[in-house]
């Protein structure tokens, strides 16, 4: 019924997510919703949240790119839920976030470790980051001692 799967989660294309939304402004609850498109309630649920977050671009546009957020976006949305008592679609709403899924995880690397967590991380090996030297042969480990000794 319109998706497909890649790493065991169903994906649903933008008809679908469309023909939600239809629905919705039709009136009818998240649970027929859901069972009208063939979907989860909670898929459901999300998908409006975003919907009613920032419109219906971003909702058809979802999984086509990763967006990425700023540092300052991130604690902005954060510190509204945290400490102004936003809810997270209302957080969605005013800082342009088009999922709730990396909110919730800011929402938990905040509280675990403050907005450091939040801060990017560089990708890959750190420069000059080298393999552990394996276990040296009998015959180095005594060369060296020698070497120790002689000095």
């Amino acid at each position: 019924m319109g998706g497909f799967f890649m790493s065991g989660r169903p994906l649903y294309d933008a008809g679908v997510r469309r023909r939600a939304v239809e629905l919705y402004e039709e009136g009818h609850g998240r649970d027929v919703i859901a069972y009208l498109v063939g979907t989860p309630e909670g898929t459901v649920r999300k998908w409006l949240d975003t919907y009613r977050s920032v419109g219906i671009g971003a909702l058809a546009a979802m999984g086509a790119k990763k967006k990425t957020y700023s540092f300052d976006t991130k604690v902005a949305a954060v510190r509204a839920v945290e400490d102004e008592g936003s809810t997270v679609p209302e957080a969605m709403a005013r800082f342009g976030i088009v999922s709730s899924s990396p909110l919730r995880k800011w929402l938990k690397a905040y509280r675990e470790g403050g907005p450091e967590a939040l801060r990017p991380r560089p990708k890959g090996r750190p420069k000059g980051a080298k393999a552990a030297p394996g276990p040296m042969a009998r015959e180095q480990e005594l060369e060296r001692r020698v070497q120790k000794l002689e000095a």
